[in-house]
């Protein structure tokens, strides 16, 4: 089930945040580095409405950050759209991948989307995140370009 995060759930956040670093380190990805994300992340994310969590049997094994679109990154390249949602800082339990969590997460972002009558739904990954781009394009979303300023991939999907 996902619902909003409540202010209280921000350190089982962040420890998942960490595990999840941790295995994409282990991995060789190196998109999460240093203490990113931390807690000042997550709570900037609650504070401005847009942390979400992914529950099972009352355990959080999954967060996402979604926000109206406000990167200065973003800038760069030329969208399709402008009135959007941006996908931030998906994180699923290393333990509960591969299990329809990251699309469920998608799928939250884009009736959200819908229901605020947004334009598009935006996201970027790491250039070695296969995974991530293997979700982000079954999900629908088109490859727009390359975000030089945070070596990210830029991709979009139209509503």
């Amino acid at each position: 089930m996902i619902e909003k995060a409540k202010k209280s759930d921000i350190k089982e956040i962040y420890a998942l945040a960490k595990k999840t670093r941790i295995q994409m380190l282990k991995m060789g990805l190196l998109q999460w580095v240093g203490d990113y994300p931390n807690q000042a992340h997550f709570l900037n994310d609650y504070k401005q409405d847009g942390l979400y969590i992914y529950k099972e049997k009352g355990k959080i094994m999954a967060s996402v950050t979604i926000l109206p679109e406000n990167e200065e990154a973003y800038k760069e390249i030329p969208w399709l759209k402008d009135n959007s949602l941006v996908i931030h800082r998906v994180i699923v339990n290393p333990d509960s991948q591969k299990k329809g969590i990251g699309q469920a997460l998608f799928s939250k972002a884009i009736e959200l989307g819908k229901e605020l009558g947004c334009d598009s739904i935006k996201v970027d990954t790491h250039p070695d995140n296969f995974r991530m781009q293997g979700l982000i394009k079954k999900m629908g979303f088109k490859d727009i370009g390359y975000l030089s300023g945070i070596n990210r991939l830029a991709y979009e999907l139209c509503l």
